[in-house]
């Protein structure tokens, strides 16, 4: 894990066919809450993202959420959009996993990414993290807001 403080590793993904996410473009424009997850259509995972979209108190105009799962960016986009969720849906795909295990969420057994969730401020640094490697452990979500106060 990271010390709060540390400079978030930057990373660009694939959102679509022409378009990716580069974290360092929201450097002194947004906070980014960044959301790793284990699998999309998924149970737990689906729980946590639907929360997220339910919660007025991140639709704010200083936060991006970006979603990060190791599916390919069709499956992302299918998915958010069966969802109908909020924030950006991102492919750590190839070179599979590569983001995840930046920030030391990817598990190797499972071949995908586990629960990690970082508040990552406008200046590039984590302000803060939560971390559950357990594949079916929800994350106490409520810490968000108060991350963010």
């Amino acid at each position: 894990m990271f010390e709060i403080g540390d400079i978030a590793p930057d990373f660009t993904l694939k959102e679509t066919f022409d378009t990716s996410v580069t974290l360092s473009d929201y450097r002194g424009k947004q906070n980014v809450l960044l959301f790793f997850h284990p699998f999309s259509y998924t149970d737990v995972c689906e729980g946590e993202i639907c929360e997220i979209r339910d919660e007025s108190g991140l639709e704010r105009d200083d936060l991006e959420i970006i979603n990060v799962a190791c599916d390919a960016w069709p499956i992302r986009q299918s998915y958010k959009d069966h969802l109908k969720a909020n924030g950006r849906f991102v492919a750590d795909f190839w070179p599979h996993g590569e983001v995840s295990k930046a920030y030391g969420v990817f598990d190797e057994e499972w071949g995908t990414c586990m629960r990690g969730t970082y508040l990552i401020d406008m200046e590039g640094k984590i302000a803060n993290q939560v971390v559950n490697m357990g594949i079916m452990d929800r994350r106490d979500q409520s810490v968000y807001l108060d991350w963010l106060s």
